[in-house]
């Protein structure tokens, strides 16, 4: 018997190649930040010194002449209510405490010998006792037609316990004294003690050059009146801001000076600073 002849079967299809994808495209790479600026180095001490050494002198210098300005205020100083010869005057000594740890506890006044006074008396001033010591004259002088062959030589106030001139405190102690000598000046020599001991003699007279001594003594100045008799008080009086106007420009022009050393430093460190480089830019 014949067997059937085996078919071929037709082939399966082709299936579809399969396509290249295209490559994704480059992503851009990141760029690295930008440098940030370097800040500027600082200027060097070496540099700065002459600049701070500057503003020390500076302020250094106008306290120097500040201090050297105002001690004139705080020395012992008289004053009289009537400056003309022949007249009787109310003394009045202003005493500051310039101890910074001690107060003063005694005051004494050495009166004229060859000038004495005829009278001389103290006013009452609470918690100080005051003693008057009267000596004989090295020379009998006339005194309005009466010859003198004493006279007061020193008054001395001493303080009662609680009384004393603190630190930073001032007291006046008041003479009432005459007749005042024709003219010139009458130096009242002035001793000041201190709680600690300490004791100072204001007792220099001013030289011909007019400076002040380091302690002058008070000084009353004897002028003839304007007018017929005795002076008004008010022109003695005027002598007296005459000291204190003085002093206060002293110290006005010390203020100022000081003022100027401190707008220098300031400006030297302006300068300085000002000079100082710059940075390259801000930071990103």
């Amino acid at each position: 018997m014949t067997l059937p002849t085996r078919t071929t079967l037709p082939a399966p299809p082709s299936l579809p190649t399969r396509t290249t994808l295209p490559a994704p495209p480059t992503l851009p790479t990141r760029t690295s930040p930008a440098t940030r600026p370097t800040r500027s180095t600082p200027q060097p001490l070496s540099a700065r010194g002459p600049v701070r050494r500057l503003a020390i002198v500076s302020a250094v210098a106008a306290g120097l002449t500040l201090i050297g300005a105002l001690p004139a205020a705080a020395h012992v100083r008289v004053t009289g209510d009537s400056t003309a010869p022949g007249s009787y005057s109310a003394l009045t000594f202003r005493v500051p405490n310039e101890s910074d740890t001690a107060s003063t506890s005694k005051l004494s006044v050495q009166l004229p010998q060859d000038t004495p006074f005829a009278s001389v008396r103290t006013r009452a001033l609470p918690g100080w006792r005051a003693v008057l010591v009267t000596a004989p004259l090295p020379d009998p002088v006339e005194v309005n037609g009466a010859t003198l062959t004493k006279a007061v030589r020193t008054v001395t106030w001493t303080a009662e316990r609680g009384a004393a001139i603190a630190p930073g405190q001032y007291q006046e102690f008041a003479l009432s004294v005459g007749p005042l000598p024709a003219g010139g000046e009458v130096l009242l020599p002035t001793t000041q003690t201190y709680s600690d001991g300490e004791v100072v003699r204001w007792d220099e007279p001013t030289p011909a050059d007019g400076s002040e001594p380091e302690h002058p003594a008070p000084t009353l100045p004897v002028v003839a009146a304007t007018t017929s008799g005795d002076a008004p008080s008010g022109s003695a009086a005027a002598s007296v801001p005459s000291a204190d106007t003085g002093s206060r420009w002293l110290g006005g022009a010390a203020l100022a000076l000081a003022a100027v050393g401190t707008a220098l430093a300031g400006l030297a460190l302006r300068t300085a600073r000002a000079g100082r480089p710059a940075l390259a830019g801000r930071p990103t």
